[in-house]
């Protein structure tokens, strides 16, 4: 398996024929409003570029997988070159009618989905009232035949949810954000530093930090973070790849069996994501 880091959270992510590209953010500098609302420092995003080596990243996606419809996951340019490259999307079954009412060729994330044994872990993105405007939101756990299995947690805090699935799918590889987003009101929307601590902690192989460095709201830096693990003791298994490294992992442990399929019901509060989304 390979996992070569994008931008933020957009990654490519390769095992057997399959080539998925995930949560695509294509747009150009600056061509988004900032995030952060409070407190200061309000930037337009992204703050970076994607790196050079997107555009071959682009050429060899045979999918798209969507986490969940933020526009730092899913923004206009990726919406615009996913419908050009004509790609199918995989997403939860409770995005996926949204999607196809865009225009895509959506289909439901789910065991068996991809030729492979999938789980939908349902999670939190933030605290309290925030937390709840912003989900519901979920991850998911892939375990190709012969390779290693991954948990994509998505953008998440940690809770007894993401604990659980750590704990009860011992996933090879659990890919994470670790920008600890912050709006400035309302508490992280994101892992903390020490929620990225127990996670790693709880996590039996090896831990890929991103979402990192690319958005106004996200202080968290990666010279920062790897001090905090090396501090920790786990910088053996913990990567966080700057944006165009591609990361290989061989080893394979006995998969774990998923639990039936999770029914996400997006709720009142789901027009929040609509609107964020763009429509």
């Amino acid at each position: 398996m390979e996992i070569q880091q994008l931008r933020n959270a957009t990654m490519l992510v390769s095992f057997g024929t399959h080539r998925l590209l995930v949560d695509p953010m294509l747009a150009k500098p600056g061509a988004m409003p900032g995030f952060k609302m409070f407190g200061g420092g309000r930037k337009r995003n992204p703050l970076v570029p994607t790196p050079p080596q997107t555009v071959g990243a682009l050429e060899r996606a045979s999918a798209v997988l969507i986490t969940h419809e933020h526009p730092d996951h899913f923004d206009s340019a990726g919406r615009a070159w996913t419908k050009t490259a004509g790609l199918p999307v995989w997403a939860n079954r409770m995005d996926v009618p949204r999607l196809r009412r865009k225009g895509f060729d959506a289909r439901a994330l789910e065991d068996g989905a991809l030729g492979v044994e999938v789980e939908v872990v349902p999670s939190r993105h933030g605290r309290g009232f925030l937390g709840w405007m912003l989900g519901p939101v979920a991850g998911y756990y892939l375990a190709p035949q012969g390779e290693p299995s991954l948990y994509i947690t998505g953008d998440s805090i940690l809770t007894d949810s993401v604990r659980e699935a750590v704990q009860r799918l011992q996933p090879d590889i659990v890919v994470a954000p670790a920008g600890s987003a912050n709006m400035g009101i309302g508490g992280d929307i994101l892992f903390s530093a020490d929620e990225l601590v127990e996670l790693t902690r709880l996590a039996p192989g090896d831990v890929v930090f991103n979402h990192l460095e690319a958005l106004d709201h996200c202080p968290t830096t990666r010279d920062g973070l790897r001090q905090r693990m090396r501090a920790e003791g786990l910088s053996e298994r913990v990567h966080i790849p700057e944006d165009g490294e591609a990361l290989s992992f061989e080893s394979a442990s006995k998969h774990r069996a998923t639990t039936r399929a999770v029914e996400l019901r997006p709720g009142l509060q789901k027009w929040v994501s609509s609107a964020m989304a763009g429509g």
